[in-house]
């Protein structure tokens, strides 16, 4: 069996040669002539799945080692008998982690305290839901916004999108619909980034075309959005100027935790083994955390000492400044570049690995530590 995978899926070598033949390629270099002898494909976002990938290939079984299947035409796959399989979840905590960390390092700068805060989401599902309990559970008010899911439930927990833009900060976890009642391509267009309040935090680590880029750049200087991107329209194609007008800018890597890429890995494992009726025996062992334990002395300020805590973790400045080199390479480079970010990105550990020691009793800072996972010891 041959079988073809994205060369930053983690552990794949280890993971699925036991079925055959493994050739890791990049993801934009997986085309129809590659595939004409393979038998399995696995991907990640960056590799479109349609019939001109595989029209005349051998291939049985296609897996994305991501949330997201908008860059896999699912309805041909089906038609052709071809199995399928995505990650939904696996990179969930990581994506959580990353809003929270963003969010702790703009409240931080203004000296704001998380306790109060009103927080609207859009997309209240794998990652949304997660954002929600956390906020709920260190006492900021959630909005949620999630017209499939209040189809399903009801309307009690959910309200409608022009309530979101009040609040002091905005998140969004849609998945990428061109069409249809729940389209979400450009649902943050300009009419509707002018209705948030000044000085909110905007933040999208969902899809690039979720938010009107364009529309973004006008709109941003004027009511004063501290924004964080993780995901651009046109990548890796980003647009600079947009680059150096929001407050934090990273290269589509908010799920990027050696945890989410490795649970894609065994998402997809586990469904090809069901796919061709083989017993599961790969599980992955992680590496030892040399540093897992961190003290902190409480200041009483409990968002200052968040920000230094998550920073020993998870340094989101550093991703920022890697990306913004961007702006100083030739135009031609950029794709190249921003590819490359991504490829050589050194995964972070979730935060649920690292137990946290307070040299004196501070009830709010505990609650938002075990909030957000972390093991305690008083």
């Amino acid at each position: 069996m041959n079988i073809v995978v994205d060369e930053n899926i983690s552990y794949a070598e280890e993971a699925f040669s036991r079925f055959g033949n493994v050739s890791a390629l990049h993801g934009r270099k997986i085309n129809n002539e590659v595939l004409r002898k393979a038998d399995v494909l696995i991907v990640r976002s960056i590799t479109r799945v349609d019939e001109s990938l595989l029209d005349g290939s051998s291939v049985q079984f296609v897996g994305t080692a991501t949330i997201g299947t908008d860059h896999v035409d699912l309805e041909y796959l089906k038609s052709a008998g071809i199995g399928f399989s995505d990650a939904k979840g696996c990179n969930a905590d990581a994506v959580t982690e990353y809003v929270f960390t963003a969010i702790i390092d703009l409240l931080s700068e203004k000296n704001v305290p998380l306790k109060g805060r009103t927080i609207g989401i859009v997309g209240a599902g794998n990652i949304g839901g997660r954002v929600a309990r956390i906020a709920e559970t260190i006492g900021m008010q959630v909005l949620k916004n999630d017209p499939p899911l209040e189809r399903m439930y009801g309307s009690k927990d959910y309200v409608p999108l022009d309530e979101i833009y009040g609040c002091d900060m905005v998140t969004f976890h849609v998945p990428l619909n061109k069409t249809g009642p729940d389209k979400t391509v450009h649902l943050m267009n300009g009419e509707n980034l002018k209705k948030l309040k000044d000085n909110v935090i905007l933040i999208n680590a969902s899809r690039g075309q979720v938010v009107d880029n364009k529309a973004l750049i006008e709109v941003i200087g004027s009511k004063d959005l501290r924004t964080v991107l993780d995901v651009w329209e046109n990548e890796p194609g980003i647009d600079t100027a947009l680059l150096e007008r929001v407050k934090t800018g990273t290269p589509h890597i908010a799920g990027y935790s050696l945890e989410g890429k490795v649970n894609g890995t065994a998402i997809i494992y586990n469904a090809l083994c069901r796919f061709l009726g083989e017993e599961p025996v790969w599980k992955p062992t992680l590496p030892v955390i040399k540093t897992d334990c961190f003290k902190i002395n409480p200041s009483g300020n409990s968002v200052h000492d968040l920000n230094t805590l998550t920073g020993l973790i998870y340094d989101i400045k550093k991703d920022d400044s890697s990306l913004r080199k961007i702006t100083e390479i030739p135009k031609a480079q950029i794709p190249k570049y921003f590819d490359t970010l991504r490829k050589e990105y050194p995964l972070r550990r979730e935060f649920s690995n690292f137990k946290i020691e307070l040299n004196r009793d501070n009830e709010e800072l505990t609650g938002i530590l075990k909030a957000l996972r972390f093991a305690t010891r008083d």
